[in-house]
């Protein structure tokens, strides 16, 4: 049901009204006196409106705003703050990110070293869904990994591991575990040290269950930093960084964990394709869109077996749909 010109007058007064309620608050947070000049890096944990939960060094989490000049600040961030008398904080500069990722153009996290792929047995796997997600990274230039997690449901492990094989001959790393089972779950937290991780993947595919092993104190972690933050049930569904126990960080969100394509273009799905690479500008035409043209070097890529078949399916079909 459509809104009178009324009620959308409302609606635009009361947003407004918030708005500068926020901004009030700010400029009275950022007049609060400072314990020091000393500032100090902190990484963002998680943000909420106006607020950030920013970590020291130390591991003390603090309740910080930022200076209405600061570029906005999301998890995994690094940024130099300073504390005041109240013992909260100010944020003073944003410092130069690695990476960031954005879903539906809309930025969600920073800084993050490795993505994982989590598919499972059961609900089976797809190609052009595990494609679907490498093109977004690829784009985002930044790398990923793929969990094939459930093997305990495997009848033929072998079928499974030269499906994924395809994969691993252009340079993905794939890792094969049961949570249930405990079967690779200690390598793979090896793999995790010492990094910032986020997981990726459809539902179903055991992702929560795979993060509650590697945080088995999670809900413990989240009423923290709720109760720090004072964010209450918000933080269960904001963007947030997780210190795993046994080494490493995972920010997390439920909003990304199953995020796909945004609207990238024809030329950014083939640059998603990181096998096709070297051969895009190998065609008889400088146009070639790689379906129908003749002389195309990627569609004779295909017939020789250097492309697999199933990845340029997968291609034809993004293209298309």
């Amino acid at each position: 049901m459509s809104l009178t010109r009324r009620q959308k007058w409302r609606l635009e007064k009361i947003q407004a009204e918030r708005i500068a309620r926020a901004n009030k608050a700010s400029e009275n947070f950022e007049e609060l006196p400072l314990n020091s000049d000393k500032a100090q890096i902190g990484l963002v944990i998680t943000r909420y409106g106006q607020r950030l939960l920013v970590k020291s060094k130390s591991g003390e989490l603090y309740q910080c705003t930022a200076r209405r000049n600061i570029d906005l600040s999301v998890a995994g961030d690094q940024v130099i703050f300073q504390i005041t008398q109240s013992n909260q904080g100010i944020v003073t500069a944003l410092l130069e990110r690695h990476n960031q990722l954005h879903r539906a153009h809309k930025l969600i996290a920073a800084n993050i070293d490795q993505l994982w792929l989590v598919i499972a047995i059961e609900p089976h796997y797809q190609f052009e869904l595990i494609d679907r997600y490498l093109v977004v990274a690829e784009n985002a230039k930044l790398p990923i990994n793929i969990v094939v997690n459930k093997i305990e449901l495997a009848s033929d492990m072998k079928k499974i591991k030269f499906d994924f094989s395809m994969y691993e001959n252009i340079g993905y790393s794939v890792s094969y575990l049961s949570v249930k089972k405990q079967i690779n779950i200690n390598q793979l937290k090896t793999q995790l040290n010492n990094k910032a991780h986020i997981f990726l993947g459809q539902s179903g595919v055991g992702k929560s269950s795979l993060i509650n092993e590697l945080i088995p104190n999670l809900n413990l972690r989240v009423n923290e930093i709720s109760a720090k933050s004072k964010l209450g049930k918000h933080t269960t569904t904001n963007t947030t960084l997780y210190h795993i126990p046994s080494g490493g960080d995972l920010i997390d969100s439920p909003g990304i964990r199953e995020f796909q394509l945004d609207e990238l273009t024809n030329q950014e799905i083939l640059n998603g394709f990181k096998e096709f690479k070297p051969l895009i500008n190998t065609c008889k035409f400088r146009n070639c869109a790689h379906i129908f043209e003749p002389k195309c070097a990627i569609k004779s890529a295909v017939k020789s077996g250097k492309i697999h078949q199933k990845r340029y399916q997968s291609y034809l079909a993004l293209v298309s749909s």
